[in-house]
């Protein structure tokens, strides 16, 4: 894909030294091209959010390589990578927003900081791109005066979208962006994704639930124990599902299936897995 934002080849990550060090993610390659939206799925400890910290620098790679915006970035120097950063080619979206905003910062000077770091926009257009970005998630400029601790976690998650949008990213990381909110609020940022998704930003969607991820996706890889078992089309990967996780993910989310899947079959499918 000569146009890809995010290419990975052969990534590999480990964890720990010497007799404890333990490979998390193995020989993973993938691509994400320009307004793609792309999600990766798996259960906890399947390695997704490491595959995610390993694209913007947050974990070093083992081996292999990762290219954001057609520079490889595996081999940036601290230096490098605060720089590259700064420019705003990618940005990360934590799951948690409490614990990523500042909480003595104000949600306007919180949303201003990445573009004074950048130091390219003078303040009335700092306040317009502001302005622009909450409006563009759905919140009231009301909030700018507010500290994090005074918002809901709906606002809080759309906040730390703004914020990640204000550099005008080429793609977006998501790390879990709805698991920890209530219904409405978890499809009030999955329409914001789908705008996104539609105006051509291209999207990383990490998650555990598949149904999230069906709606606001073009491609789905399924990871297991480190490894992509399973690629392709979200609307193939949900419909007909190859692999015996993915048969597994897809019967466990009903709002993908006309209804879960029974529990003998999920036990042979975990007894498969277990297997491999």
């Amino acid at each position: 894909m000569s146009d890809a934002v995010v290419e990975a080849r052969g990534l590999a990550v480990s964890y720990g030294t010497g007799r404890n060090r333990k490979q998390i993610i193995h020989d993973v390659s993938f691509e994400v091209g320009a307004g793609e939206s792309v999600g990766v799925i798996g259960e906890t400890g399947s390695g997704k959010s490491t595959i995610a910290r390993a694209i913007v620098g947050l974990v070093p790679a083992a081996a292999g390589t990762v290219a954001v915006g057609g520079e490889e970035v595996t081999s940036f120097r601290p230096g490098q990578w605060r720089d590259f950063r700064r420019r705003g080619v990618i940005q990360y979206v934590f799951q948690d927003p409490l614990r990523a905003l500042d909480p003595d910062l104000t949600i306007g000077d919180s949303l201003a900081e990445p573009l004074r770091l950048q130091g390219r926009l003078s303040k009335a257009q700092i306040r317009d791109r502001i302005a622009f970005r909450l409006e563009q998630v759905r919140l009231h400029p009301r909030l700018l005066e507010r500290f994090p601790g005074e918002l809901s976690g709906g606002q809080r998650q759309r906040v730390l979208l703004a914020r990640a949008l204000a550099t005008e990213p080429r793609v977006l990381i998501l790390d879990e962006p709805v698991s920890a909110l209530d219904a409405a609020n978890r499809v009030s940022v999955l329409e914001i994704l789908n705008d996104l998704r539609a105006a051509g930003t291209s999207l990383v969607f990490i998650s555990h639930d598949l149904g999230s991820v069906a709606g606001v996706t073009d491609r789905v890889l399924v990871l297991y124990r480190g490894e992509i078992v399973e690629s392709g089309p979200t609307v193939d990967v949900v419909s007909e599902p190859q692999h015996p996780y993915t048969r597994l993910l897809v019967g466990s989310a009903p709002s993908l299936h006309t209804g879960a899947i029974a529990r003998e079959e999920r036990a042979e499918l975990r007894r498969l897995l277990d297997a491999h």
